[in-house]
């Protein structure tokens, strides 16, 4: 994720730290100060801050190493202000890996929220109740209570939360993994509007956990339904067939002239041979053109494909992986090597569009079929 650093790689996988995460800290620090607290209570309210995202990333660990059992690899762990996010290649389509997946992360803060009642329970027996608080039953007894939270707050039967997926991977052990979806988008959108209607009356933090719940609710139906209409459907019947490729050595000035004479935004970059060797995006060729290196060739330029495609793979494959690996533009290749085609996010949602309006002028002429035979 862009704007990120790494602080650190576990069994292969790296955590980032996004940007925000710093205001967060900062936040802590400046409240407390602003509160007229000491030093030492700032920087335990930080402490705590950095423990409770410390509970969330073993939490998005129970995922990233659950999933991987089941070959399935994790990109890497963001430290956001909002949480962890482990970001998957692919979400599990056997309803039962899904099911132990999501299952994987409220289950490390039950483990964790053991640990730390039993670490409480030797420390009560250690000290006596008034020093308690010195050796860090007040600070264990908080973040006992925030990883109970967390089981409960994840379980919620909506997306996002892993309780969305755990009721979506249930009903797909029963109904299509489609309609699984939408039932479990339906109810969690439906929470997201319980939770808006209470947080007018009590607290307006859960104003914004209903938004968060409601827009993710909405984009996993929609990505499910786009996937749905492309399962089973080859890359040739969506793939751009007219389009421009650059040779490596060509000025990048004839990029410019085919951007402005054209609808086409990235070009496939060839070598000797018609070998595919880059890919030329839009944002590139603005970003050359501003550092004046018009005439310099296409290849100072260009960047390496994020991979190419077969005209007889499926799509809804192919889409996941332009996601994951989150590629724009991926070069069409027939069975003998040959630039065929180019697919894109963008004409991929083009075409799922007008497949879907297709579908639903197919439906309404059935039920006019019904209603008023010939």
């Amino acid at each position: 994720m862009r704007w990120s650093w790494k602080i650190a790689e576990v069994a292969g996988i790296g955590v980032f730290m996004h940007w925000t995460f710093l205001l967060l800290i900062a936040w802590i620090l400046v409240s407390h100060i602003a509160q007229g607290s000491s030093a030492g209570v700032a920087l335990e309210g930080v402490a705590f801050v950095l423990a409770i995202f410390a509970c969330v990333i073993l939490h998005e660990f129970g995922h990233a190493l659950t999933a991987r059992r089941y070959g399935i690899r994790t990109r890497d762990i963001v430290l956001l202000p909002i949480g962890g996010v482990a970001r998957l290649e692919r979400i599990p389509e056997n309803p039962v890996q899904e099911l132990w997946v999501a299952l994987a992360g409220p289950a490390v803060n039950v483990v964790i929220a053991a640990v730390l009642f039993g670490l409480l329970q030797i420390l009560r027996g250690l000290a006596a109740p008034e020093a308690l608080w010195l050796v860090g039953g007040d600070f264990l007894s908080k973040l006992l209570y925030v990883n109970v939270v967390l089981v409960v707050f994840n379980l919620l039967p909506a997306f996002p939360m892993d309780g969305g997926r755990v009721l979506r991977a249930l009903l797909a052990m029963r109904l299509d993994y489609g309609r699984a979806t939408q039932i479990a988008a339906t109810v969690g959108q439906a929470m997201a509007v319980a939770f808006g209607i209470l947080g007018l009356f009590t607290n307006w933090f859960l104003l914004f956990i209903a938004l968060f719940v409601f827009l993710g609710a909405q984009q996993e139906a929609h990505l499910a339904g786009m996937r749905g209409i492309a399962r089973g459907v080859p890359v040739r019947e969506a793939m751009i067939t007219h389009f421009r490729a650059l040779d490596a050595a060509e000025p990048l000035s004839v990029a410019v002239a085919e951007l402005i004479a054209g609808e086409q935004q990235d070009f496939p970059v060839t070598g000797e041979g018609g070998r595919i060797v880059g890919v030329l995006t839009r944002a590139d060729l603005l970003r050359a053109l501003a550092e004046g290196r018009q005439d310099q060739p296409v290849a100072s330029a260009m960047r390496a494909p994020c991979g190419h495609v077969r005209d007889t793979d499926m799509l809804d494959a192919v889409f996941l992986r332009m996601q994951t690996d989150s590629c724009s533009t991926m070069p069409v290749l027939d069975r003998g090597e040959r630039l065929v085609g180019l697919i894109t996010l963008e004409n991929l949602g083009e075409w799922m569009m007008i497949h879907n309006a297709l579908g639903k002028a197919r439906s309404r002429s059935r039920v006019e079929d019904i209603y008023h035979p010939s």
